[in-house]
């Protein structure tokens, strides 16, 4: 996030768009009612009527993938009505003539013929959020999980330079991250083009930093496989090995049927882990981890915000840290990371980064400290790119085209599904392990508009088989106005029904990320229940 989450309730105008904010961050969304009480505009933008709709001032339903269109269509109202901010462009931000000519490539009726909203509901919007100071943008995986993910979040970065919502209390570009530490995942380098706090593999005075300051000469310049490269290297023999670890990816990944196959190919995999799941049975090793709540270290939540955690349980003598696990594999593969605790692992990173170079677990041990934290003397940062001062010197507009989803519905395959998280579970297994919240939601739903369950006979709590070209489960229907017409909604919590066995492996050409929000299927009414559901827990390995 650019911005603070506290921040939320000072803005006068919240545009929530691909974030179903009060399931899959129910904290984040207190803070967004909080504004409304206090008078804010609330725009929620979602295909679905979510919960969140009960205290939106406007609900923008537009159609599924079509994000980039919807946007570009608003800014076009912006600029022909002379709404823009123009001192904030001119002074702040690079790359306006090549962003104006796309602008005007969608013009409000083209957008509008697109996306699905009328051409009065979104001169609205636009003025809404042109006449308005601040206004806070929050997105979450409904922006990011579709092959046009990249551009999706480029056109929200956008707006908001556009109408100088940038550097200043309560405004922004704030991504709600979807989980707890994946922030933090990311600034500690586990993504294949950086080492931690982002600095580029490829760039040769961060590559000869980390050689002096891990004392290892020759690290690689090039950059490392992303995960749907890194299984397709699986099944062509390309990838020989693979260590999984904190991650169920025979079900969180799209297309069932093929990530299967790619763990069956791999000739050796590991598997670190707290839970048995459906992923563990295809491990060569499993080793078993702390979990959460037997462990020391650090989390950083979705505002940048640096946080200590403490174990509160003493975990079994035959479990270990994840950074034990680590540090014991890099000495039997020859190189000692030389880590003792916790605490050691985090005084390398904070040493050798830039951002939290001023954080220690000391500074942070109460409500914890933002990066960027340059040095022990700075009190961290609550919002990001202060008056306009991009990090990067000047904010780039970056013009992007709209293009239909990678699976449109047909004939054969008429309806269009997308995925998500429920407010009851947290992923696949953790919740799943626990009996109060498995009884409160221990069966997936597939959400159907009333007016396809009429026309496919299908009545709330029937059967249905739902099929796309890649796989077939059975659920139950909920039949309910939160989806439109021509849409249906899945998540991916249940084995015994898991929305990625159906989700197609197409992924944004940039970041790879998978299209889990858009492809096509088809729905028809089963003869009888498919399963008996049970409440069997997995064993700890």
């Amino acid at each position: 996030m650019t911005n603070s989450i506290q921040e939320i309730r000072d803005a006068k105008v919240i545009f929530a768009i691909g974030t179903n904010t009060t399931e899959a961050h129910p904290v984040i969304s207190y803070y967004m009612k909080q504004a409304v009480n206090k008078g804010a505009i609330l725009i929620v933008n979602d295909p679905r009527r979510i919960d969140l709709c009960n205290w939106a001032t406007i609900h923008v339903q537009h159609k599924v993938g079509t994000d980039v269109a919807y946007l570009n269509g608003l800014m076009n109202i912006v600029l022909a009505n002379g709404w823009q901010n123009d001192k904030f462009i001119s002074e702040c931000c690079t790359n306006w003539d090549e962003m104006k000519k796309t602008i005007d490539d969608y013009p409000a009726e083209k957008a509008s013929e697109i996306c699905g909203v009328p051409v009065e509901q979104m001169t609205e919007v636009a003025k809404i959020i042109s006449h308005n100071d601040p206004v806070s943008l929050c997105y979450t995986l409904g922006i990011t999980e579709h092959t046009s993910g990249t551009d999706n979040v480029k056109s929200c970065a956008n707006l908001q330079m556009m109408l100088g919502n940038m550097g200043k209390h309560a405004s922004g570009v704030n991504p709600l991250r979807g989980q707890n530490n994946v922030q933090g995942a990311c600034d500690m380098g586990a993504l294949p083009n950086v080492y931690h706090n982002y600095q580029k593999v490829t760039d040769p005075a961060a590559k000869a930093k980390f050689e002096k300051g891990w004392n290892r000469p020759g690290l690689s310049d090039q950059l490392g496989l992303k995960m749907p490269t890194m299984f397709n290297g699986m099944l062509s023999g390309d990838v020989k090995a693979f260590f999984c670890y904190g991650e169920n990816v025979a079900m969180t990944e799209p297309h069932m049927s093929h990530t299967l196959k790619c763990l069956e190919a791999v000739e050796f995999m590991m598997v670190a882990d707290i839970f048995h799941n459906q992923t563990t049975p295809y491990a060569d090793v499993i080793f078993p981890c702390t979990s959460w709540a037997e462990e020391e270290g650090t989390y950083t939540n979705s505002e940048r915000r640096i946080q200590r955690v403490r174990p509160f349980l003493k975990p079994h003598e035959n479990y270990r840290e994840y950074w034990w696990i680590v540090n014991e594999l890099a000495k039997r593969l020859g190189y000692d990371m030389g880590f003792t605790t916790s605490n050691s692992v985090w005084e390398e990173m904070r040493k050798l980064g830039t951002s939290y170079n001023g954080i220690t677990w000391d500074r942070c041990d109460d409500v914890g400290l933002q990066w960027p934290c340059p040095d022990l003397e700075h009190c961290g940062t609550t919002f990001l790119h202060a008056d306009g001062n991009f990090v990067c010197g000047l904010g780039k507009f970056s013009p992007a085209q709209w293009r239909p989803q990678a699976e449109l519905p047909d004939e054969e395959y008429p309806l269009v599904l997308s995925t998500g998280r429920r407010l009851w579970h947290y992923h696949t297994t953790q919740t799943r392990n626990s009996e109060g919240i498995d009884d409160l939601f221990s069966e997936e739903y597939i959400e159907i508009s009333p007016v396809d369950a009429k026309e496919l006979a299908i009545d709330n709590g029937d059967y249905v088989n739902v099929t796309s070209r890649r796989g077939s489960i059975k659920a139950r229907a909920w039949v309910t106005n939160r989806s439109p017409r021509g849409v249906c909604w899945l998540s991916f919590h249940f084995h015994e029904a898991c929305g990625n066995v159906l989700t197609i492996d197409a992924f944004d050409p940039v970041t790879e990320t998978a299209e889990y929000k858009a492809c096509a299927i088809k729905v028809t009414k089963a003869e009888s229940a498919p399963f008996e559901i049970t409440r069997e827990r997995q064993a700890r390995p």
